[in-house]
């Protein structure tokens, strides 16, 4: 089972502001930075992570997630051609996968992912996407073609657009922007948190 908060962030620093106000679910989205600086911050992240109690997913370098000893990697449709999937599974490191229509997600399910993600669900500043804006209503739709593994909207979500994914199919609600673009982050962070919280 997934954390309903699930932010993406940009460097290990981010891990460790958010991790230990309450966050139990985070992805290390680490762009442009030499090999020795990923793994650096790869291993920070992951001290902070297994304090608190928190899964970190790498995003993209599953080989580095690999020599770390991480739990979990997040792959988009590119890196699905080059990761070494039963190093991976060898390894006991979960995967997740991006999805954008139907063919995408035919190929990931083939590699069996422990969750899925969809999106854009709507309209993303931070990457330029060929596809359309999904709209909640069709997280029910792959909700039902993904089965029993967690759904993760990601795309343009805000906490009220998080809210409304989370009734809509999605298990999981990704943020990136609302949390490391606001102007109280932190404070942001715990406002998605007391929304998002399941009940004990």
């Amino acid at each position: 089972m997934l954390d309903p908060f699930y932010p993406v962030v940009p460097d290990a620093g981010w891990v460790a502001k958010l991790v230990p106000i309450g966050t139990k679910l985070i992805q290390l989205r680490i762009k442009d930075q030499p090999e020795a600086e990923i793994r650096r911050q790869l291993g920070e992240a992951k001290v902070v992570c297994a304090t608190h109690g928190a899964q970190l997913i790498v995003n993209d370098y599953w080989q580095a997630a690999i020599d770390e000893g991480c739990d979990y990697v997040h792959l988009g449709q590119e890196d699905l051609v080059d990761a070494d999937v039963k190093a991976l599974r060898r390894t006991g490191i979960r995967i997740g996968v991006s999805t954008h229509d139907h063919a995408e997600l035919e190929t990931g399910l083939k590699i069996d992912p422990d969750y899925v993600a969809l999106g854009p669900i709507y309209p993303t500043k931070l990457k330029q996407m060929p596809w359309a804006p999904q709209g909640p209503a069709r997280l029910g739709e792959w909700k039902k073609l993904v089965g029993d593994r967690p759904l993760v909207a990601i795309g343009g979500l805000t906490l009220d657009r998080a809210l409304l994914c989370l009734q809509s199919g999605a298990d999981t609600a990704s943020v990136v922007g609302d949390i490391v673009n606001h102007a109280d982050p932190i404070g942001q962070a715990k406002a998605w948190l007391a929304a998002t919280r399941r009940p004990v």
